[in-house]
């Protein structure tokens, strides 16, 4: 049984486009692994391992899955499946390079997907007598503007994960552990609509300045700065990602200041996203809200990153990025502040660029919120 979130003829065309990259880029083929790739052009999940599993398509090339036979029964209830393509099954002391380059015949340049481990990548190349190059150009340009259907599983998971941020100040107080805040906030990412918990963030007073800080032991206590990080995986597979800045009772007056101008710093980057803006001008335009506050060396990383079937993925808005924006990118924007040893703030919304400038999809409070 088929549980494919999109039609059979959304994968199909996705398949026609990937291949119709490879010859734009020069390349014969492209060989997909399992990971976020694959995920997206034929809808199956799961992780490399010691078995080949591998999509090769290509200009000319009849899409030809190459699969153990212990995963045969899997991998038909996805699009490949549906759309009947080839299966080039195998078994234990089969050689199932020798079916890759069965499906290929002769080629000069073949392109492997980046979740493509060294395992098969490199007695992939030995089998075909070529140097295998990246594909992500290829698989990145694929990936990185959403279709209508897309947006709309990733407007899903934007609304079901601010119903989870609506519901943190159930759980978040003075006196309870980071981890037993996050372990409530998981349960409630399920609940509200989510498949898979992706990570969940909570970063009380010091540990609120180191950004990708996850939970620790520490006891909340009364006038933290708490950085609540959360996100998880819908149904169809897309993800969602939102961060909010709270306050356990009063804040500090200067931590508050801070997070006001941090606030209009995610704004600004909100207001500069659209069609024809560069990445980095979107960067620049939360950077320079910040260093004109004083604050440009409190913020550490780049402002967003793209998202769909991976939680970070092309689009990175990030200083240097001369990526021209077009319509249908889905990315974060996210700005923050952070003080060794005293506490750390952050702000973040997923947008799609619209036509006339961005959408958010994530609309819960913005400012700090007290508890």
């Amino acid at each position: 049984m088929s549980t494919l979130p999109f039609s059979s003829s959304v994968y199909a065309a996705r398949l026609d486009r990937a291949a119709s990259l490879a010859a734009d880029a020069g390349l014969d083929a492209i060989i997909v692994g399992p990971g976020p790739d694959l995920q997206y052009l034929v809808g199956v999940e799961g992780d490399t391992i010691e078995r080949l599993t591998a999509l090769v398509l290509g200009p000319g090339i009849a899409p030809t899955v190459v699969v153990p036979r212990m995963e045969l029964a899997k991998v038909r209830t996805t699009a490949v499946g549906a759309l009947g393509l080839r299966l080039a099954d195998w078994v234990d002391g089969e050689n199932p390079y020798d079916l890759v380059a069965d499906a290929l015949g002769t080629v000069t340049r073949v392109g492997v997907s980046d979740a493509l481990p060294a395992l098969h990548v490199i007695p992939i190349g030995e089998r075909l007598g070529v140097a295998l190059e990246l594909a992500t150009p290829v698989l990145r340009e694929s990936r990185m503007v959403k279709d209508a259907a897309e947006i709309a599983e990733l407007r899903r998971a934007g609304d079901a994960i601010d119903a989870v941020h609506r519901r943190v100040p159930e759980w978040l107080r003075a006196g309870r552990t980071e981890r037993e805040v996050a372990a409530d906030i998981a349960e409630a990412i399920v609940a509200e609509g989510h498949r898979t918990v992706e990570f969940v963030i909570v970063g009380s007073g010091p540990n609120g300045a180191d950004p990708h800080h996850e939970v620790s032991d520490r006891v909340i206590q009364e006038g933290d700065i708490v950085v609540v990080d959360i996100g998880g995986a819908v149904p169809s597979g897309y993800n969602s990602d939102s961060t909010r800045t709270y306050a356990v009772g009063e804040p500090d007056a200067v931590a508050a200041e801070r997070i006001v101008v941090l606030v209009r710093a995610q704004q600004a980057a909100v207001d500069a996203a659209r069609p024809g803006a560069t990445a980095a001008e979107v960067d620049a335009a939360a950077r320079d809200v910040l260093a004109a506050a004083g604050l440009g060396e409190a913020f550490l990383h780049r402002t967003g990153h793209g998202i769909g079937v991976s939680v970070h993925e092309e689009p990175y808005i990030a200083p240097g990025n001369d990526l021209v924006l077009r319509e249908g990118m889905a990315f974060s924007i996210e700005p923050g502040i952070y003080f060794a040893g005293e506490w750390g703030a952050r702000i973040e919304d997923i947008v799609v660029v619209t036509a006339e400038g961005c959408e958010r999809l994530n609309v819960a409070p913005h400012g700090l919120t007290s508890v």
